[in-house]
């Protein structure tokens, strides 16, 4: 693997697969493609290292403008340039209800709960489909192109995809709703959309089920192009780039001074369904970043599975529990799960720790004004798991 320090000039960023097998594509590429023409999922050939002065002068910077930052370093100026790319983000982000976009509260003994859920649908998906969509109608205007959105959602994805594209008159959206395993305030954001670029079916089976037909799909690269179609699903290398900026803003903001030697590491605990934000988390740890990261799970839990004892098997069904959006085994997909392994390798069970606990023991201690967060990255919610806090040190997010 390559790695270069922050770039003063130009240079392309290419995209290869995690199998290994396709050609490198740019960041357009890897956009509009989802899936690599093997199977695989795109990522970066190469990783900018951060030193302590960039991560210094990043830790002031607002959400919006970490964002920018961020996708500087992974979109070349020749496909969108800055000024482009600057003002794609502030059009993105314009409809969140708090005036930073995403806000850190502080809990007692030392906790932090990063606030992700300010976004039109109240998902966290929100902060990486808005940007994403608008880098997708940035290349449909230039190019005259029209593409079809194919979606299969456990819950926030189909919600959050359908609001960042309704009403775009180069993408029509396809959301594939499993019956019965969404909230009915999930159903209803994607049911009740009159705009004629949506379409929404109810099918019948779990998420994973669902995701088979559409892996199937992806995978004829032949009617892929036929068609125009793409995924906004978490195999899309867009949104795992926005999610790096979650890491980035909740250490900035938990960390008093960057001038400390060594850098405190931060402990940030991810809710994890596909594995999105795991990976986003993966890729910030080897770009400089200093967290540990702590995955949470539910009873579904291939991931816990994995990195404890290599167990990558599926179970016989998936269970549902109050934290829908994470009733999910990774399943056919592979999702970003693949992307993890990718960078880390054999070295996983040392770079991160996979507590889990079940549901009905969890909820009676889930203190009452920490329930009903949504998308955070604290597990101590009626969406998530307890880990045992007495393990981890340091500030916690």
């Amino acid at each position: 693997m390559l790695w270069y320090p922050l770039p003063k000039v130009s240079r392309i960023m290419w995209y290869v697969s995690t199998r290994g097998m396709a050609p490198r594509v740019n960041f357009e590429g890897a956009l509009f493609s989802g899936y690599a023409s093997d199977g695989g999922l795109f990522m970066p050939e190469e990783l900018p290292q951060l030193g302590r002065e960039t991560l210094r002068q990043w830790s002031t910077l607002s959400y919006p403008n970490l964002v920018k930052e961020l996708c500087a370093l992974f979109i070349g100026p020749e496909l969108i340039p800055r000024e482009d790319l600057n003002e794609l983000i502030h059009r993105a982000f314009n409809r969140f209800r708090h005036k930073e976009v995403v806000h850190l509260s502080r809990l007692r003994n030392g906790l932090n709960v990063l606030e992700l859920w300010h976004g039109v649908t109240y998902a966290f998906k929100d902060l990486s489909l808005c940007c994403t969509a608008q880098f997708l109608q940035y290349f449909l205007e230039k190019r005259e192109k029209h593409v079809t959105v194919v979606v299969g959602t456990s819950g926030d994805t189909g919600s959050a995809a359908i609001e960042s594209v309704q009403g775009a008159k180069n993408v029509d959206i396809i959301v594939l709703l499993p019956k019965g395993h969404c909230t009915k305030i999930q159903e209803l954001q994607m049911t009740t959309v009159l705009k004629d670029n949506v379409h929404v079916f109810g099918v019948e089976g779990n998420s994973d089920e669902l995701d088979e037909p559409i892996k199937a799909v992806f995978t004829d690269v032949a009617f892929v192009k036929k068609h125009n179609l793409m995924s906004l699903n978490s195999v899309n290398w867009s949104r795992v780039l926005i999610q790096m900026a979650h890491h980035f803003f909740a250490y900035f903001r938990c960390v008093p001074s960057l001038d400390m030697h060594p850098l405190p590491a931060v402990e940030v605990v991810v809710p994890t369904g596909a594995a999105g934000n795991l990976a986003a988390g993966c890729i910030a740890q080897k770009m400089g970043l200093p967290i540990r990261l702590v995955v949470t799970v539910n009873c579904n839990d291939i991931i816990h599975r994995t990195v404890q004892r290599g167990d990558f098997s599926l179970s016989e069904t998936v269970k549902p529990t109050l934290a829908s959006a994470m009733d999910i085994q990774v399943g056919p997909v592979g999702r970003c799960t693949e992307r993890v392994t990718f960078w880390l390798g054999g070295n996983g069970p040392g770079l991160i720790r996979v507590p889990t606990h079940p549901d009905p023991a969890f909820l009676p201690r889930c203190p009452t004004t920490w329930r009903g967060f949504s998308g955070c990255y604290l597990t101590l919610t009626a969406r998530g798991q307890e880990p045992s806090w007495s393990s981890l040190r340091g500030p916690k997010v």
